[in-house]
């Protein structure tokens, strides 16, 4: 998430000679293309390969591994059916493309399940942004009553630690004693989530200097974007809210108008329901819009069903402003341009349990 030089070309750590010289020619190329679509010159970043990594969870192949297991494993949901990527698919887009998810026993929560590809980036987690890390999301899910159900997290470790296999990964990854807790079973999750980075996106490339990595449609699109004032919550490089301590939060619908009762808009409460602030009733935080082609149906609660349609709620629930179909058009081309490059993610082998069931009937 460099800086750039110019408006779009990340300044190369070692440039000299004849690849100074090829950069700045590209880089003029752009500049010109840029002022004369968009009337000025504007740096729009691309996304870094990796995340930000805290200092008391280091990323190692085994913790990494260890944490792709239990993101997989549904062992640690109440009936043995939900695991993480039961509702997070990394098969797909991060989700599930449900309104809201379905966890044990048939149930469904009341919120859309976020996408979990490039959930690192953010600055806190979960729609109402009640926790800051993704430490601290991956033990919300296991207890929840709506998702894995399991009565509480001292049941859902002692479910891990029954499993031989994972008590010698646990020593692999973190050593010390008594390594298998519940901390520990986060911070192997959330190593893993920081691994799900999708970048190299034509919009990616394109602000890098490639100008043809995207259609004119897509830049025509972006432009709008830009102008409409999308850009104001949905920022580069992630296209989400800005990077404020404690998190960016938007109240969603901010005008009154036709889609706010078609689709439900105010039934949830959002954020107030964490703080009890009547200045964040129905506040939420800035959803990214990488991948977003892939990630429907829309918004918290799930309830538009397509992506064009989710950009003309947002054009007069948030800017009272109306769009013709061009318009639309050329923003979901622009929206397309935002799916990145997937890391391949091969399925991992479980620890078994030989001869017994965790699950009670």
């Amino acid at each position: 998430m460099g800086k750039t030089l110019g408006p779009f070309v990340p300044a190369p750590e070692t440039a000299t000679g004849a690849f100074f010289e090829g950069m700045m020619k590209r880089t003029l190329l752009v500049l010109i293309c840029t002022i004369s679509c968009f009337g000025g010159a504007r740096a729009w970043e691309t996304l870094a390969v990796s995340p930000p990594i805290p200092q008391d969870n280091p990323q190692t192949a085994d913790k990494i591994e260890l944490g792709k297991q239990l993101f997989f494993d549904p062992r640690f949901s109440s009936t043995g059916t939900v695991s993480c990527n039961s509702c997070h698919n990394l098969m797909l887009g991060g989700d599930d493309n449900r309104p809201t998810s379905m966890g044990v026993h048939g149930r469904t929560g009341p919120r859309n399940a976020p996408t979990v590809w490039n959930a690192a980036f953010h600055i806190t987690q979960f729609w109402d942004g009640r926790v800051a890390s993704l430490e601290e999301q991956a033990k919300g899910p296991v207890v929840a009553q709506p998702e894995m159900g399991m009565d509480n997290l001292d049941v859902a470790i002692a479910r891990v630690r029954a499993i031989p296999g994972y008590r010698d990964a646990f020593a692999r990854a973190f050593g010390g004693e008594n390594p298998l807790n519940v901390d520990n079973a986060a911070k192997a999750v959330a190593a893993f989530e920081r691994t799900l980075v999708t970048w190299n996106s034509p919009y990616d490339r394109w602000a890098r200097g490639e100008i043809d990595a995207m259609t004119p449609q897509q830049v025509r699109g972006l432009k709008r974007f830009d102008q409409l004032g999308c850009s104001g919550c949905h920022q580069p490089p992630m296209f989400a809210g800005p990077r404020k301590p404690g998190g960016h939060f938007a109240v969603f619908p901010f005008h009154d108008g036709p889609f706010v009762g078609q689709y439900r808009l105010k039934d949830d409460v959002g954020r107030y329901a964490v703080t009890g602030r009547e200045s964040d009733r129905h506040k939420y935080k800035v959803p990214t819009l990488r991948n977003v082609a892939l990630s429907a149906p829309y918004f918290h609660n799930g309830a538009v069903p397509s992506l064009g349609e989710a950009v003309r709620v947002m054009a007069l629930a948030q800017l009272n402003a109306g769009l013709d179909e061009r318009e639309v058009a050329d923003i979901v081309a622009f929206l397309r341009a935002l799916t990145g490059e997937f890391p391949d993610i091969t399925l991992p082998r479980l620890p078994a349990t030989e001869g017994i069931s965790l699950i009670e009937p």
